[in-house]
């Protein structure tokens, strides 16, 4: 896809803040973006829907109130919102953006929506509307395993490489097996699509402990702002795809009594640390990042000025 920037005042810029969940993203995103008098744009793919607030960490209202937001906090959790569907929106969110602002700052740990905003994503088929049901219903009487067993049949090179527990990631992969009798991975380019502004990465880097612990804190601070309240009023949403993601998915298990709400907890700040840990391997792989261990924003900010 490609959209043509009307630039005003020499190049414009995109700084892009990556790194695990739990490790500081949003507060150093606040500070970079206040210092460069920056909008930011939302990189999480569950950050764009509303009723999620405490179970996707999205920014606070002070600090929505402070820099200026977007896509965030923008979707009904019905709405179908994919990585193409992301780029369309997101490049053209910034084109405005660019028009008042020379820098723009992206920010989240969705890796595949991070590529779609600085690569583009391959132009691959939709999926017939009956499939998609078709494949919802059998995650929900299934499970998510069966799914999987399929995409190994169909698309062995791809199951070895995605993420088996995501959802979004197996069910997207099987609609485009079964719509073009092709394998998914031999219909990805695995080109990247010019775009017309700078882009500037930098990761946030945090010694695998001290990650766990801050995650594990977090966790708790979660419960403590009311997210089982949250995860309540989602209940009746549950079988969309928007509530396939931690936090909700092991409270809807204690509401359904099969565990206790301290094993909920626990399994919690596991499954956090577990995507965690996919999020830093799929984020080691792009050698454009800048990494910082346990940055400060000043460190980040003089590295981006002499940048």
């Amino acid at each position: 896809m490609a959209i043509a920037m009307a630039m005003t005042s020499g190049r414009k810029r995109l700084i892009v803040i990556v790194g695990a969940t739990g490790s500081g993203k949003t507060d150093l995103s606040i500070a970079v973006a206040e210092h460069f008098a920056a909008p930011i744009i939302s990189t999480d793919s569950r950050q764009f829907y509303r009723g999620m607030a405490i179970g996707t960490a999205q920014p606070s209202r002070e600090q929505r109130a402070r820099v200026e937001h977007h896509l965030v906090d923008c979707l009904d959790v019905s709405e179908e919102f994919n990585c193409g569907a992301y780029e369309r929106v997101a490049l053209e969110r910034l084109l405005e953006l660019f028009q008042k602002h020379d820098t723009v700052v992206a920010v989240g740990g969705s890796g595949l929506y991070i590529k779609a905003l600085c690569e583009g994503m391959d132009d691959l088929p939709d999926a017939e509307p009956a499939l998609r049901e078709k494949l919802l219903e059998r995650l929900k009487t299934e499970g998510l395993s069966s799914l999987v067993e399929q995409l190994r049949e169909l698309d062995e090179v791809y199951y070895n490489e995605v993420d088996r527990c995501n959802p979004q990631r197996v069910l997207r992969a099987l609609e485009v097996c079964l719509t073009t009798g092709r394998p998914y991975s031999s219909l990805r380019s695995g080109g990247t699509k010019k775009r017309d502004f700078e882009i500037v990465k930098v990761g946030i880097d945090y010694p695998r402990e001290e990650l766990y612990d801050r995650i594990n804190r977090r966790v708790e601070m979660m419960m403590a702002e009311g997210l089982e309240a949250e995860a309540r009023a989602m209940l009746p949403h549950r079988h969309l795809n928007a509530l396939q993601t931690v936090g909700f998915s092991e409270m809807f298990d204690y509401f359904d009594g099969t565990i206790s709400r301290d094993e909920a907890v626990e399994l919690i700040k596991r499954n956090s640390r577990r995507y965690a840990k996919r999020q830093m391997t799929w984020f080691r792989r792009d050698k454009e990042i800048a990494w910082f261990e346990k940055p400060t924003p000043e460190a980040v900010i003089k590295y981006l000025e002499q940048k």
